[in-house]
C-alpha cells in the first residue's frame, strides 16, 4: 500500500503530469486572443455605423447648407473643454494599464476612477449643452442629425464608464482582473480609445467644419 502510494505521488509530480497544465495556459491565451479579435471585428462594425452618420451629416450640409449667423452654428467653448477631458481619459486609462501590469492594483484602481470620473464629466457637459441649445431635436434634419450623432456616441460613453467602474471592481484583491491575467482590462481600454477616436473626428465634423 504504501509502495503504490509513493508512486502515484511521484507520478503527481512528474513533468508528464504538468502537461495538463501548461496545455490549459496556452488554450486561455487562445481563448484570449479570440475575445479580443471578437471585438476588433464589433468597434470595427460600430465604426461604420458611425462613418454612415457622418456621411449623411457631410451630404445634407453640402446639399443645404446653413446661412451665416444661424441659430444652428454651434458654440465651441463646452465642447472644446470635453474632448480634452474625453482625451485626457484615454491618457489616464492607459497608465491604469501600465499599474495592474505591474502588480499595482490600487494605484490602477485609482486611475480608473479617474477615467470614469472624467468620462461622466463628459457626460454632465454634454447634457448642459443639450440644455441650452437653441434648436431641439425633431426642429429639421440638421437638428435630429446633430442629436443622433452626439446622442449615440454620448451612448458609447455611458457604456464605457460602466464597464470601467466594473473593471475596478475587479481589481480588489482576489478580483478577476490581476498582473497575470487583465483581458477584461485590455478590452475595456480598447473600446475606450475607440471612443475616444470617435469623438475627435465627430467634434472635428460637427464644430469646426
Amino acid at each position: 500500500m504504501t509502495t503504490t502510494n509513493s508512486s502515484d505521488s511521484s507520478l503527481l509530480s512528474s513533468p508528464a503530469a504538468a502537461a495538463p497544465t501548461a496545455e490549459a495556459s496556452a488554450e486561455a491565451d487562445l481563448h484570449a486572443d479570440v475575445r479580443m479579435f471578437g471585438l476588433t471585428t464589433f468597434l470595427v462594425a460600430d465604426g461604420m455605423t458611425f462613418a454612415g452618420f457622418f456621411a449623411a451629416y457631410l451630404t445634407f450640409k453640402a446639399v443645404n447648407p446653413l446661412p451665416e449667423g444661424s441659430i444652428y452654428e454651434l458654440e465651441l467653448l463646452l465642447p472644446t473643454i470635453n474632448t480634452v477631458l474625453l482625451v485626457l481619459s484615454s491618457f489616464t486609462f492607459h497608465r491604469a494599464g501600465r499599474e495592474i501590469r505591474a502588480n499595482r492594483r490600487a494605484a490602477c484602481r485609482t486611475w480608473l476612477l479617474v477615467s470614469a470620473g472624467l468620462g461622466a464629466t463628459f457626460l454632465a457637459g454634454q447634457m448642459v449643452e443639450y440644455f441650452t441649445l437653441p434648436f431641439g431635436l425633431t426642429d429639421n434634419l440638421f437638428a435630429s442629425t446633430f442629436y443622433a450623432l452626439t446622442g449615440f456616441h454620448g451612448l458609447h460613453v455611458t457604456l464605457g464608464v460602466i464597464c470601467i467602474l466594473i473593471v475596478a471592481l475587479q481589481t480588489r484583491s482576489g478580483g478577476r482582473i490581476s498582473a497575470e491575467k487583465h483581458f477584461g482590462l485590455e478590452a475595456a481600454e480598447l473600446y475606450w480609445h475607440f471612443v475616444d477616436g470617435i469623438w475627435v473626428v465627430l467634434y472635428g465634423i460637427l464644430y469646426v467644419l
